[in-house]
């Protein structure tokens, strides 16, 4: 049974919601589940923004089918061809053989590549051109590496939507409303936000603020992505903000975050005291132990927080890979302009700490704050002086 929801006069949503997904990407865990987005609009001609995820296709076409009540559909516009979107396109095609496909090069391109499609009916179009549809003109707006590099957006002057592609989504299944005024955003939803953000955008933070210049030079009053809830009135400016924030690699909150790689429990110890330690000095910090939170959780984190602490033991005369694997994460996410420490372990040569230290030094605009403290096997009286002395130049550095 269809599903048809109204977002604005004569705008109608069509998407679904998968649950049951256990891995977006096949790499980000998504408890919550995700939506799968499509819009379209009822002018004097019919246009499909973007179509969906096989997982809700066939909810997808009751509900286009519904949505139409009988009318021939005139346009389908395709933002972005990453196939949780895209994957319905040809059965949109065969189901309506004469509908006009609006598009960028790139993306024609792309879909000769994604399906035996012959090309035919598609109208391409660059930055700034218009399509008139009766009472309304859709402008499109170009959008590389956000986070492909076809993607493209498009604009209604008139009622000042914009269909954002991949940008200002976020994972977790919509129930209820589909605007982000009328849920518990902020509660439930900034979380996925964030780290979806961070894991499949925050790479591109030039890109993003490239496309923000661009909306800040139009008239937005509702924000339609291909995931997570419609945006609408004030809550657009927060929303804005953070992305903003994100793309230009600053902290979110003032905080100390710690992640720890730990085989016996010494240097979760280490780590636990230097915590202690932080807190005590009136310091809010958080833990995390990276063999056991999701790579992803803890890029989301680090992106967070303006002072982060690396400890991690020996390994193999190496560093220990759940430590290795984040760092990695992290630099190929384009991480920088933070505070960091470090601690490291080992029983009989340690290495972490300058393995650790060769890597964090390398990005873009990061600080040390003090010096390495190295615990030979588990703590002990002259150690703990260090961790405490640690301990006292974070809280030093964060306050001041």
């Amino acid at each position: 049974m269809q599903n048809v929801i109204e977002v604005t006069k004569d705008l109608y949503y069509l998407g679904g919601n998968d649950r049951r997904l256990a891995l977006f990407e096949s790499a980000f865990p998504i408890p919550r589940g995700v939506s799968y987005n499509s819009y379209l609009l009822l002018d004097e001609k019919t246009v499909l923004f973007d179509t969906v995820d096989l997982a809700v296709s066939e909810l997808f076409f009751e509900n286009l089918e519904y949505a139409l009540g009988g009318r021939k559909l005139d346009y389908l516009i395709v933002h972005h061809m990453e196939p949780d979107h895209s994957a319905s396109f040809l059965k949109v095609i065969e189901k309506y053989p004469e509908v006009m496909v609006i598009t960028n090069q790139k993306v024609a391109m792309m879909l000769k590549n994604y399906f035996p499609f012959s090309g035919k009916n598609v109208r391409l179009v660059k930055e700034g051109d218009t399509l008139n549809v009766g009472s309304r003109n859709i402008a499109f707006v170009l959008a590389p590496m956000v986070h492909w590099p076809e993607v493209m957006m498009s604009f209604i002057p008139g009622d000042g939507i914009l269909f954002s592609a991949d940008a200002f989504g976020t994972f977790g299944a919509l129930g209820g409303s589909i605007f982000a005024d009328e849920l518990p955003f902020e509660r439930d939803f900034l979380d996925d936000a964030r780290r979806y953000y961070f894991n499949i955008v925050g790479k591109y933070g030039a890109q993003v603020q490239s496309v923000l210049k661009k909306a800040a030079g139009l008239p937005i009053s509702m924000i339609c992505p291909l995931h997570g809830p419609v945006w609408r009135g004030e809550s657009i400016g927060w929303y804005l903000g953070k992305y903003d924030i994100w793309s230009k690699y600053l902290p979110e909150e003032r905080g100390v975050v710690l992640f720890y790689a730990s085989v016996y429990g010494h240097t979760q110890n280490a780590a636990e005291i230097l915590a202690s330690e932080i807190a005590k000095r009136g310091v809010p910090v958080k833990l995390y132990d990276v063999s056991v939170t999701h790579v992803s959780e803890l890029l989301s984190e680090a992106f967070r927080y303006s002072h982060l602490i690396f400890a991690a033991t020996t390994y193999n005369n190496g560093l220990f890979i759940s430590m290795e694997n984040l760092l990695s994460d992290l630099k190929a996410h384009n991480f920088q302009g933070r505070k960091y420490a470090l601690m490291e372990n080992g029983s009989w040569s340690p290495q972490a700490g300058s393995l650790m230290e060769k890597t964090v030094s390398e990005w873009k605009g990061m600080e040390k704050i003090g010096e390495t403290v190295t615990v030979l096997s588990s703590v002990k009286g002259e150690t703990r002086e260090k961790i405490e002395a640690l301990a006292a130049a974070i809280a030093e550095d964060y306050k001041n």
